[in-house]
């Protein structure tokens, strides 16, 4: 049976099939979704709660525990860490690779709603999670800034707005949102004053509860009319608030302006932001597990010009950085680089042949195969990368190998008198099972990579599954279409390089003279062969090994980050210094960034290099040049790493490799986690040693003498609760706006803050059903 005879005698219908093939090829092709790698992503989720004012104890305590508790009962989890800061919460669940994202982030809200009863009451909401992992890199950052909207408003834009029309993006997992907060009424309050009222904190916080309300009021019939019932139940502007009395007695009226000041500003006052030297808020953007990161893009890009109509037209947007710039440039290089594949494997074809005719059918068949090869990577689900890329640009030498053996063996009937029909037919019989037991042998080489398991089984498969595909596809056209063709454009008798001895003797002869000289010494050659054995082996001990290479993507990520007991003006003053020093810098196009997000001691910086084309040093160069810039500045360090397209693990980190120490207690932690960064420190090939141990900041504490305040009838409860409303910027209240909800936010003013003697003014009220009989009802106060 002769595979190729039906193909050979019916040239018009094997046409119209490589045709098709062709068209569904280019349409798959520009069908197909564009990543810089194959999908690797671990399906991941993050989960954040907010606990305002609680310092890291707490939050570990009554919100994290409980929450994890929950959540290790989870089928498919694989790994799951927390930080616990001042304030909030960060839960990252990694799943298996087997694991839908979507399944597991039911199993998460469930494990949440679970978990509820355990929580903090103090909570600002609900936990939340997002379908993110917070070790990828960001794929925009998009900054607002003005020169007439203050911070809040921009935050408040930011946050109302646009973060949650780009939630709704495809492809967008989380979107950070940093430099500011949300609008908010501040109540600040002066402690003395508060306590020569003998007012308690808890007082006042009562009295503006109480006084800002929202709450359903019904409905009431009259005359044959209906009326829905509305009041001034809500105060939304500062005076409002500072007009409420907080006590009156005998014509003496003590109101919250008497206490302090009322003002509008933001809920939390530790936030600041950047935008090359210019205050801003920026949306920092993160793809959903399992997205294609330029789709994502593209649809941002799409929603912006409408997003950048609803807000304030005093506040312009701006994409500060774009992870796909680099991703788009690599990819067009990996695509130039097959053309030139392609035509270099025809040129060297011909160079052989020396006959365009011969040469015109290999020109055909490789690109064919190719065409082929992206429509079964469409049906798979794979995307055009640098690693598939890769795979179909080293495939051309293969899928030219199959034609070149049935051409050639076609020509040899040819020159021996048959005519283009019988040589295509005798030719391609004869060698058939020869180009199936080499694709098969091919194929063979990769298979080993598909049954690789884990980060490198996934990287990997589309790679090997690509050029399977490849050499299959040219195995089938060599024997269908490549038969046809040389039947059409071969003609009887024809050599190749007729007419062109001169050419020919000249490769004979050289081909001759070199083989003949080889097998006159042969051991020579035999020890030449050894020489090169050992040479590889000694090179493969020598060549320095990773794994995956380094990439160069023009973004710099940067974590600032300084002592644990700085004050926040001083941090504030660090950030702006470091980010001039990084802006100065003239391969530096952007650099921008927040502090507050997170721990105070802590500052977050996006960097954007200028192209490869107008800067002079690589991403590592400018990394070092930034390092020396900053080496002598004290009580801060600026750690860099360039972005890279492959990230593993779940956890968020200030530098490139990660080692995580685990112990049955935290004291074991505390001991050995000094001693290992000490002796990192003293090994040459590390730079940027750090810890997110953060064990190290200044604390006040209190000791309450515990028999005192029982016979003053005074519980812990009620100094944590006076603590909290004075130093835990607590949200009392909360104001309903059309699209967004406000607080109203209670603290001892910023001014009092700066001396621990301060604790002495805060007034606790005694409670006379608690007091012990004969006890005097004074206030306690607490000594640091």
């Amino acid at each position: 049976m002769n595979l190729s005879g039906p193909f050979v005698r019916r040239p018009i219908a094997t046409t119209l099939l490589a045709v098709a093939l062709a068209l569904f090829g280019i349409l798959a092709f520009r069908l197909l979704p564009v990543a810089p790698l194959p999908e690797i992503d671990f399906p991941t989720i993050l989960v954040q709660g907010q606990l305002p004012g609680a310092d890291p104890t707490t939050v570990a305590t009554s919100v994290t525990t409980p929450l994890e508790r929950q959540f290790g009962h989870i089928a498919g989890l694989a790994q799951m860490t927390s930080v616990s800061s001042r304030g909030q919460t960060q839960i990252t669940l990694q799943f298996d690779l087997s694991r839908n994202i979507d399944g597991a982030a039911r199993d998460v809200q469930a494990a949440i709603n679970a978990a509820k009863t355990n929580l903090s009451p103090n909570m600002d909401g609900s936990p939340t999670y997002r379908k993110v992992n917070p070790a990828d890199s960001p794929i925009l950052v998009i900054s607002l800034t003005s020169d007439t909207a203050t911070p809040a408003q921009l935050y408040d834009a930011a946050s109302t707005v646009l973060q949650q029309k780009l939630m709704q993006t495809t492809g967008v997992g989380n979107v950070v949102v940093g430099g500011a907060a949300l609008p908010a009424v501040r109540v600040e309050l002066n402690p003395e004053r508060v306590s020569h009222y003998g007012i308690s904190l808890e007082q006042i916080r009562s009295t503006i509860g109480n006084a800002n309300v929202d709450l359903p009021k019904g409905s009431m019939s009259a005359s044959g009319q209906n009326y829905s019932i509305g009041a001034n139940d809500m105060l939304y502007s500062p005076a409002d608030y500072g007009r409420l009395i907080v006590r009156q007695n005998n014509g003496n009226i003590v109101r919250v302006s008497d206490l302090g000041y009322v003002r509008q500003d933001v809920e939390k006052l530790e936030n600041y932001g950047l935008s090359n030297g210019k205050p801003a808020v920026l949306l920092v953007l993160y793809k959903q597990p399992g997205a294609n990161v330029i789709d994502a893009v593209d649809n941002v890009k799409a929603e912006l010009p409408a997003l950048e109509a609803a807000i304030l037209s005093t506040i312009k947007l701006a994409i500060s950085v774009d992870r796909t710039k680099t991703i788009r440039g690599s990819l067009l290089d990996v695509e130039i680089t097959l053309l030139v594949s392609i035509v270099l494997v025809t040129a060297v074809t011909f160079a052989f042949f020396r006959s365009w005719r011969a040469t015109l059918i290999p020109a055909i068949v490789v690109p064919l195969s190719l065409l082929g090869t992206f429509g079964v990577m469409y049906f798979l689900g794979y995307s055009l990368n640098n690693l598939s890329l890769m795979a179909l640009t080293i495939s051309t030498g293969f899928v030219v190998d199959d034609a070149i053996v049935v051409v050639e063996n076609i020509m040899r009937h040819l020159e021996r008198g048959k005519n283009p029909v019988e040589a295509a037919l005798a030719g391609a019989q004869e060698v058939g099972f020869t180009v199936f037991s080499i694709s098969v042998s091919l194929i063979a080489v990769f298979v080993p990579l598909l049954f690789m398991g884990g980060l490198m089984g996934r990287l990997l498969r589309e790679f090997s599954v690509s050029l399977s595909v490849a050499i299959v596809m040219s195995m089938l056209i060599s024997l269908t279409v490549t038969p046809m063709l040389t039947s059409i454009f071969l003609r009887g008798g024809q050599q190749a390089g007729k007419g062109d001895d001169h050419h020919e003797s000249g490769f004979s002869r050289l081909y001759g003279t070199s083989l003949r000289w080889v097998i006159r010494h042969p051991l020579l050659m035999g020890g030449v062969t050894v020489l090169v054995f050992v040479l590889n082996l000694w090179l493969f001990t020598v060549v320095p090994k990773g794994f995956f290479p380094e990439e160069d993507t023009g973004l710099l990520l940067g974590t600032l980050q300084a002592s644990q007991s700085i004050s926040w003006h001083e941090m504030q003053h660090q950030f702006q210094m470091v980010n001039k020093a990084v802006q100065e810098n003239p391969n530096v196009a952007f650099v921008g960034g927040f502090v507050g997000a997170n721990a105070l001691n802590n500052a977050l910086l996006f960097v954007t290099l200028k192209p490869l084309g107008e800067r002079r040093a690589t991403a590592d160069q400018v990394i070092a040049q930034v390092r020396r810039r900053l080496a002598d500045t004290p009580g801060t360090q600026l750690y860099l790493q360039s972005l890279q397209d492959l990230a593993a693990g779940g956890r968020q980190s200030a530098a490139q490799y990660q080692y995580t120490l685990t112990a049955d207690d935290q004291a074991t932690l505390d001991q050995w986690v000094p001693k290992l960064v000490a002796q990192m420190h003293k090994m040459p090939a590390l730079a940027d040693i750090n810890t997110d141990q953060q064990d190290k900041s200044m604390q006040v504490g209190i000791d309450v003498d515990r028999d005192s305040a029982a016979r003053m009838g005074v519980s812990f409860k009620d100094i944590d609760e006076a603590l909290y409303d004075a130093f835990g910027e607590r949200q009392v209240s909360a104001i309903y706006g059309s699209a967004n909800q406000y607080h109203v936010v209670m603290e001892v003013a910023p001014e009092y803050w700066t001396s621990t003697s301060v604790l002495k003014d805060i007034y606790v009220p005694a409670s006379p059903a608690l007091a012990t009989s004969g006890a005097s009802t004074t206030a306690a106060g607490g000594q640091p």
